[in-house]
């Protein structure tokens, strides 16, 4: 016979050991790492988060500057971990590198950030020309700097383009089902905004989950975000369209 403790809250409700331990799992997954110091709170809501240590340049002699951590009180911090972060964890942990660069992972995070600042301004509805030469020139840096990041996510969605990941025409009729096909833009935008995984994105689109198909989004968003980067390299979008 086994034996357990049981908890019985102010409400009268009894619960057992067990779910005391649940709840006590979930605090423990919120808690804040030492190194971090007290001032960040404990908050089981936040999800994953990543540790790191904020580093700043400082002089060093006469001309040169070395990058020194510049943490509160040489503390480290922490940063709501996002998808390219949960992917590079998984890659590690079956001793595999990550499955995109540090470059295509820059790229990837400054458009997510571009839209959602572009996002919380409140002005996409806003014409341009009236915002460009209405107003007394009060507040007109931010409206140039509005405008200006909507510059900027316009001229990365072109370099996006208008291509498929992949396509639905490229399978035999008989193996379609309700799969959809998956263009560039909708695979960034899934992954980079809306921080699902490639796994969400063939799901969303109707496609099975295995190697070949994980392996295709997964090269496929590489060559956007290199795209993205700059002009198209070796490798990068048209080749793997072509080869798909």
């Amino acid at each position: 016979m086994t034996e357990q403790v049981v908890i019985v809250c102010p409400s009268g409700v009894a619960r057992l050991q067990e779910e005391a331990e649940r709840i006590a799992a979930i605090k423990a997954r919120g808690a804040v790492p030492v190194q971090c110091g007290d001032a960040i709170p404990d908050a089981p809501a936040r999800g994953a988060f990543r540790v790191f240590t904020p580093m700043q340049l400082c002089p060093v002699g006469s001309e040169g500057y070395e990058a020194q951590p510049a943490g509160y009180r040489g503390r480290s911090a922490i940063r709501n971990a996002d998808v390219f972060d949960v992917m590079a964890a998984k890659a590690a942990s079956k001793g595999k590198p990550p499955p995109f660069s540090p470059g295509q992972v820059s790229m990837a995070r400054h458009y997510r950030d571009l839209v959602e600042r572009h996002q919380c301004a409140g002005l996409r509805c806003s014409s341009v020309e009236a915002l460009r030469s209405g107003g007394d020139g009060q507040g007109g840096g931010f409206m140039d700097a509005v405008l200006r990041d909507r510059d900027e996510i316009d001229r990365l969605r072109r370099r996006v383009g208008t291509g498929c990941a992949i396509e639905v025409r490229r399978v035999r009729p008989s193996k379609r089902g309700s799969r959809v096909s998956i263009t560039n833009r909708r695979l960034v935008d899934m992954v980079c905004i809306e921080d699902r995984s490639l796994r969400d994105v063939l799901q969303f689109h109707g496609w099975s989950v295995y190697g070949e198909t994980i392996k295709a989004v997964r090269v496929a968003l590489g060559g956007v975000l290199d795209a993205m980067a700059g002009p198209v390299r070796g490798g990068g979008i048209q080749a793997f369209n072509k080869g798909a």
